[in-house]
């Protein structure tokens, strides 16, 4: 359990640490983010975030998602979601922090760390497509 703490701490502190970019604007570039985390070996899907200015709306998995939201970005790409974000808020899980990268531009992407209800830390990375 230690060991699992330590990991995701040091995940946390990585992720917050990689943002170099500009983010005086506020926003993320417009687009459909693919949400994955990895597990045992493999990416899981976690389900697609759409951004438009200053929404989202989104995870989706199948279909679309019947609501957008607002979010807000500081200055140092931390990302606050001002609505619910699928399984990331539900069933006792809450968003520890979202950290956003935009070093390169082709690829913008933000990383979410998740608290479980059980306590435990989830990071998961969603990459523009």
């Amino acid at each position: 359990m230690a060991l699992r703490i330590i990991l995701s701490f040091l995940l946390l502190v990585s992720a917050a640490g990689g943002a170099h970019a500009d983010f005086t604007d506020g926003k993320l570039p417009d687009g459909t983010y693919r949400c994955e985390v990895y597990l045992l070996g493999l990416f899981l899907n976690l389900g697609d975030i759409t951004i438009k200015g200053n929404l989202y709306n989104g995870p989706v998995t199948f279909g679309t998602a019947p609501q957008a939201y607002n979010y807000q970005m500081n200055p140092n790409g931390e990302i606050s979601w001002l609505g619910p974000l699928g399984g990331y808020t539900s069933g006792g899980n809450s968003i520890s922090m979202t950290q956003a990268t935009l070093d390169d531009p082709s690829g913008p992407s933000f990383d979410i760390i998740m608290k479980q209800q059980d306590g435990a830390f989830t990071a998961s990375t969603c990459t523009r497509r």
